[in-house]
């Protein structure tokens, strides 16, 4: 590249990196490359556990807190059409469990998406576990999604679907049936922002949405309460909760992952009037910051070309 290309490569790079809170720990594994869901473990302290996004085999991955796998899980005889979010929730028998969503479908042609459920395991290691699989079907025909919550009481699960515009949230039968007795077929309750990637639910039954730039609080679904931007990520693709904040991850090389306050606390929820004027911002706020990344990395490509055609226009008048 040359030298005045470079030189504006590195501003760019630096201006997009600078400022925002420290991260809580920084994923180590290579493997978690695309790391796309998070959960807060129920059994150890200090350990979150994710996934990757793809691949040929279902695994799920422990990490503590200096970001290292301790754990690896594969779910035996699973192979995995796009894992896209995991949650914590319970089995049958009360037991903590953990709930990994085959979900993902870019091109939007599924006729069925999963969900796996596995008991968290007691000890940290790696390890081949049988899961529980759960098939679901839309009521409105396919669609991509990311975020899977389970209530932390009912045990039913949600699906929020990624879309470009509104994208719906989808609920599941109180009474999941298993992949062998037959699909379990989705009720969409309501709409959501776009871009949706991650959700959760927070213990006393409200559930928060993130998108890549923004996090949304709801206390019903289609009532949204608060909204709150977020640290700026490269691809910000997950969000848990634990002990009353928000953590959150992305995608990429070494990803952070940060933790940060539930929208709206500790200070006063706004009325009615307030709610719909933040959410509003919020979202404003999703797309003029995916409109800079764009713009900025446009820019970066065409001060790249015009540097390596000055570059060839220099060298070619020097062989004249």
């Amino acid at each position: 590249m040359p030298a005045g290309s470079a030189a504006a490569a590195l501003v760019v790079v630096a201006l997009l990196a600078s400022g925002g809170p420290e991260p809580l720990l920084r994923l180590q594994d290579p493997a978690l490359l695309e790391s796309s869901g998070l959960a807060a473990s129920a059994r150890h302290d200090d350990v979150l556990w994710t996934h990757a996004d793809g691949g040929e085999v279902a695994q799920v991955r422990a990490v503590d807190g200096r970001g290292r796998t301790v754990a690896t899980v594969t779910l035996a005889g699973i192979d995995p059409y796009d894992p896209e979010a995991m949650a914590p929730g319970v089995d049958d028998s009360g037991v903590p469990a953990l709930f990994l969503a085959d979900i993902g479908d870019n091109l939007a042609v599924r006729p069925d998406v999963s969900v796996y459920r596995l008991q968290e395991p007691r000890r940290l290691r790696d390890q081949k576990v049988v899961a529980t699989w759960y098939r679901f079907t839309y009521p409105d025909g396919p669609h991509d999604a990311e975020a899977l919550l389970v209530h932390p009481r009912t045990g039913r699960l949600l699906i929020a679907t990624k879309g470009i515009g509104e994208g719906g949230l989808y609920r599941a039968p109180r009474k999941l049936v298993r992949r062998e007795q037959g699909t379990n077929r989705l009720e969409r309750v309501s709409g959501v922002p776009p871009f949706v990637t991650d959700g959760a639910y927070l213990p006393d039954g409200r559930f928060v949405l993130r998108t890549y730039g923004s996090v949304h609080l709801y206390d019903r679904p289609g009532h949204q309460v608060a909204s709150a931007r977020l640290p700026a990520q490269p691809q910000g693709e997950s969000l848990a909760v634990r002990d009353g904040a928000l953590l959150v991850g992305s995608e990429g090389e070494r990803s952070a992952v940060y933790e940060v306050p539930v929208p709206g606390q500790p200070t006063a929820t706004p009325d009615a009037s307030d709610r719909t004027g933040t959410g509003r911002a919020a979202a404003a706020a999703d797309e003029e910051g995916w409109l800079q990344a764009a713009l900025v990395a446009r820019a970066l490509a065409i001060v790249v070309v015009l540097g390596a055609l000055v570059a060839l226009l220099r060298r070619n008048r020097r062989r004249r």
